[in-house]
């Protein structure tokens, strides 16, 4: 090997060793559930995402990408979201626009997976193997999750549905459900992230009041907003720390009670402490 070569061989190896790691991409799928409707979740830092319908949407994204930048972790952050909206919407209607590479993407469907055949998983699996196929076209490792959402109270306690007068778990568990046949039928489908689960647990530990309608205990915390049926800043704030140790791996209790979006939010740091502590127990599966 010649000098020149060498030296050119060295500075290229030198470059590469020093050039910094690409950000990883992530994309959000959804609706009000991911955009965070009734909440000041839905205009939280707008500036940190990318909002691909340009609505100045923060939501759960924007969360997301609030912890990435404490847990030092670089992920460039998009949204595409519209309300009240299955993932077949996104797929007919929204081709277009997230139709690219991603290294994650989030889909998060209907709260009650079909608008008119409620706990039917048909349409939503359908949908979400169409997505992941088209996915999986622009980048064959693409990872992609299904958001297994949570339990609606309007549906379990007052209003006429297959969940009314079941326990408060049971329209989340049946969502899960839901989100495990999408993962057989169509199994290059990634996995699934258990957010109403991470809520079943909340209500189980007595760290959120299972039923809004008999008043808030003290002490507890209510995790939807005032229609009992989106989340509230708590309940969001759930589901953003469950879909972050979730897709990154990383233990969201080392966070800590004075995590920055937590307290943006209002939010009390001794239950900042406990979501923390509960979203990693949901996702490694330990029980406290």
């Amino acid at each position: 090997m010649s000098g020149k070569f060498r030296r050119w061989a060295l500075i290229a190896v030198a470059l590469t060793a020093s050039a910094p790691a690409a950000a990883e991409s992530i994309l959000f799928v959804g609706n009000s559930f991911t955009f965070g409707a009734h909440s000041p979740v839905m205009r939280y830092r707008p500036d940190l995402v990318r909002d691909l319908n340009r609505e100045g949407i923060g939501g759960v994204p924007a969360l997301f990408k609030t912890f990435a930048e404490e847990a030092g972790q670089d992920w460039q952050v998009s949204l595409e979201t519209a309300p009240g909206r299955d993932l077949a919407y996104h797929y007919e209607q929204k081709r277009k626009a997230i139709d690219r590479r991603w290294d994650v993407v989030v889909l998060q469907g209907y709260s009650t997976l079909d608008a008119q055949r409620l706990g039917d998983p048909m349409r939503h699996a359908e949908a979400a193997g169409l997505l992941t196929a088209m996915l999986r076209r622009a980048n064959p490792r693409v990872r992609v999750e299904l958001v297994s959402t949570w339990s609606r109270a309007d549906l379990t306690y007052r209003t006429a549905s297959p969940w009314r007068g079941k326990p408060i778990t049971a329209m989340a568990d049946d969502l899960a459900t839901g989100n495990a046949y999408a993962l057989r039928r169509y199994p290059e489908i990634s996995g699934t992230i258990p957010v109403g689960q991470a809520w079943n647990r909340a209500w189980a530990e007595r760290v959120a009041d299972p039923n809004p309608y008999d008043g808030v205990a003290f002490g507890q915390v209510d995790l939807w907003s005032w229609d009992q049926y989106h989340a509230s800043a708590a309940g969001y704030y759930l589901e953003a720390l469950v879909v972050f140790e979730k897709i990154t791996g990383f233990d969201v209790r080392r966070l800590g009670e004075q995590e920055r979006a937590g307290i943006d939010l209002g939010l009390e740091p001794r239950l900042i402490g406990r979501l923390q502590a509960i979203a990693h127990s949901e996702v490694t599966g330990v029980t406290p």
